[in-house]
């Protein structure tokens, strides 16, 4: 058990180390909400004005920089026991704009990994994106488009679009679905029909892969849902299961639900844990053994994550708060999964 345990963290991803029956190769897909990575220039018909220098924030390049360092620790670290790689696979969600998320990947610590980018501008009055982030030698993208949620009747309503990328992840065909599903701005009553909308429109896309490539297609659906593993709109319009022993076909597989019974969370209000922060995956990562498997769940909250002191003690440690600048990293933790997939001798 031991040599098994050691071997897990020795492997890097996408090398073979296969020396005897019991070794894997080890994959980490991650998701992140950035919380408000703006860049400082005020762009035309975006609400973005207070993330200037003489904007409510005084948002200048010394925070921007102290920011995209802060976010490229979190990112260097993640699935780091495991793979000293990282993350093959990060969705994003707050991103501004293409040169943000590059700003971002051009980061000391995680320069060397040469991330590249998958971003479109989506509607959202905020001006904020959802994006993916991949390692090309681990990731061949093959296509990748967006999808709009339309509201009927609801002609002013703008939110994120819902990003899909299709592609050869070493070696397999897998699909990425990155989304931020509308907030829960004026309450969850009168916003929780958006988020259900938005529900079934994620299932739709995945269902529309299950039915073009076979019960079999491996498609990771990651995001800030606004709403937790148990709301209608994961649990009932994506029919997501939080037990493995009842994932069968046509059901999704959501890890993130077991950990937010046991009370942990990626944001808190109120002093109560919310696990907005969900990697979620069609059966076969769960029914079958051929390639990458599921393997784990990780809500990444580290101690340095959080902060020290004060009435918000042990939150995520973020940006801002109450107009005043805090320094840190997110008011969302970020999550991952941990993939594995035996080497034959």
């Amino acid at each position: 058990m031991k040599h098994f345990i050691l071997s897990l963290f020795l492997l890097v991803l996408g090398t073979s180390f296969a020396q005897n029956k019991n070794n894997y190769e080890v994959a980490c897909v991650a998701f992140y909400n950035v919380e408000n990575l703006f860049d400082t220039i005020d762009t035309p018909d975006v609400n973005d004005t207070e993330y200037t220098p003489t904007g409510a924030n005084k948002w200048d390049s010394k925070k921007y920089y102290e920011k995209l360092d802060r976010l490229a620790e979190v990112i260097s670290l993640m699935g780091a026991d495991y793979t000293p790689d990282g993350p093959a696979i990060v969705g994003l969600a707050e991103v501004e704009n293409k040169a943000v998320i590059y700003d971002l990947t051009q980061q000391e610590r995680i320069k060397a990994r040469g991330y590249q980018i998958v971003h479109y501008d989506s509607p959202d009055k905020r001006g904020i994106d959802v994006a993916l982030i991949y390692q090309p030698k681990y990731f061949k993208v093959e296509s990748s488009s967006t999808h709009t949620l339309v509201i009927p009747g609801r002609d002013n309503f703008f939110t994120r679009d819902m990003l899909l990328v299709s592609g050869q992840f070493m070696g397999e065909r897998m699909h990425f679905i990155v989304a931020h599903w509308p907030s829960r701005r004026g309450g969850e009553k009168r916003s929780s029909p958006l988020r259900e909308a938005a529900g079934l429109l994620a299932k739709s896309i995945i269902d529309s892969i299950t039915l073009a490539e076979g019960p079999n297609a491996k498609v990771i659906f990651m995001g800030d849902l606004n709403d937790d593993p148990v709301n209608k709109s994961v649990k009932v319009n994506m029919n997501s299961k939080g037990d493995i022993s009842k994932v069968v076909p046509g059901a999704l597989f959501n890890p993130f639900e077991e950990l937010y019974k046991k009370g942990i969370g990626t944001l808190a209000w109120q002093d109560a844990w919310n696990l907005f922060d969900q990697i979620i995956m069609t059966p076969a990562f769960v029914l079958q053994k051929e390639g990458f498997h599921y393997y784990k769940s990780v809500v990444f909250n580290k101690p340095f994550l959080a902060q020290k002191e004060g009435r918000f003690k042990g939150y995520p440690w973020r940006s801002f708060a109450g107009g005043a600048y805090l320094g840190g990293y997110s008011d969302h933790f970020p999550t991952y999964i941990l993939l594995k997939k035996k080497v034959e001798d």
